[in-house]
């Protein structure tokens, strides 16, 4: 056997090809009989995600970014409310607050798991609080039972930013079926991934989806007419040829998942001990690993020791929100566990396809770049 030397931080196009036969026929079916936005391949995989969430109903958008704003437009927040975000998440969490005319209000985040904690969120919460966003970043599960206590008392309802977390769980739950609505995305490189930009809302409340899915389709009303509009909504629909793609990678999605928390594990038995840091897993959390989160504290270096090996690395988020040139004014003081994590966390290759060898090749050249600085 050759020995391994490159090592990619993720490969898209075996997802791709382990797919294609399933969904090559209707596939190009669709593609030349014209069926381009919505119809059954669209209802078909609505219902299957809903059931994969354990949430009774499914809203497919263009993308999870769109979805976290239709949410809280659906939930009447706008100008003069505050809406708690994690500071240590990527920019469309709280870039969607802002564009409903919101205030971000950022929390810091545990040093061990850098997600919001109950304790962090009950601090944030004043008389101006209208909604929290839970995060559950790099596909680590937030302390669901805890947040919604928080949230509960607080009378405001919980949005799940699980876009990131497809098939995560909290106490055996899936991520998603927790808060009034949970926000997923399908991009490329997620753990579910479209052929292109693509996303949904899941929630248990049949109101809550109508409303979603009217926004979502320019204010529509559900009747008969094409040109009645009960809101102002935007365009913001799930692509037929997307749909089909990831109705086929759901039904993988769990095999998958495996094998990414399995190569997971291996990572974390081989960088025990030295002196990588990684994200703490609580025992009630489901973790599926979309990224694999590493801190050092020479990231530059190591990283450029790891590229020369060839092995790509990636940074998830050298920035943290609130210092975000255009989310600064919304800064109250500093945060600094974000923002150490940002100087520090960088994330290693993960995906399902990858081989054992290829995870030994990145510890032995990562634990040897960490030891012999």
């Amino acid at each position: 056997m050759q020995p391994v030397t490159e090592v990619p931080f993720t490969d898209l196009s075996a997802m791709a090809h382990e797919v294609w036969p399933d969904i090559q026929t209707p596939y190009i079916e669709a593609l030349l009989q014209g069926r381009y936005v919505g119809g059954a391949a669209v209802a078909d995989f609505e219902t299957r995600f809903a059931q994969y969430c354990d949430t009774g109903h499914a809203v497919g958008v263009a993308n999870g970014t769109d979805a976290l704003q239709i949410t809280l437009q659906a939930l009447g927040i706008g100008p003069g409310d505050e809406v708690i975000v994690p500071a240590n998440t990527f920019i469309a969490t709280a870039a969607a607050v802002v564009r409903v005319g919101a205030t971000p209000a950022f929390v810091d985040v545990d040093p061990d798991s850098l997600l919001m904690t109950p304790d962090l969120l009950a601090a944030a919460i004043t008389p101006r609080t209208s909604a929290v966003i839970a995060v559950h970043l790099y596909g680590n599960m937030s302390d669901m039972d805890g947040l919604l206590a928080v949230a509960d008392k607080a009378g405001i309802p919980l949005v799940e930013d699980a876009a990131q977390a497809h098939g995560g769980e909290w106490r055996d739950r899936r991520a998603g079926s927790f808060g009034v609505a949970g926000c997923f995305s399908f991009y490329p490189g997620k753990n579910l991934g479209a052929f292109g930009d693509a996303g949904a809302v899941v929630t248990g409340d049949a109101h809550l989806a109508e409303k979603v899915r009217s926004l979502a389709n320019h204010g529509r009303t559900g009747g008969a007419n094409h040109y009645e509009h009960s809101f102002v909504g935007t365009n913001s629909r799930l692509d037929a040829l997307q749909a089909i793609a990831l109705g086929a990678k759901l039904s993988r999605n769990e095999e998958w998942t495996e094998a990414r928390i399995a190569f997971a594990d291996r990572y974390r038995k081989e960088l025990a001990g030295s002196g990588v840091r990684l994200t703490e897993v609580a025992p009630l959390a489901r973790h599926v690993y979309h990224l694999m989160v590493v801190r050092v504290t020479d990231r530059a270096r190591v990283q450029g020791v790891l590229a020369a090996a060839g092995i790509q690395t990636g940074v998830h988020y050298p920035v943290p929100c609130h210092q975000q040139p255009p989310l600064q004014r919304y800064a109250t003081g500093p945060l600094p566990v974000s923002e150490q994590a940002a100087g520090e966390q960088f994330s290693l290759p993960l995906f399902p396809h990858m081989s054992r060898s290829q995870v030994d090749r990145v510890c032995e050249v990562l634990v040897e770049a960490v030891e012999t600085p």
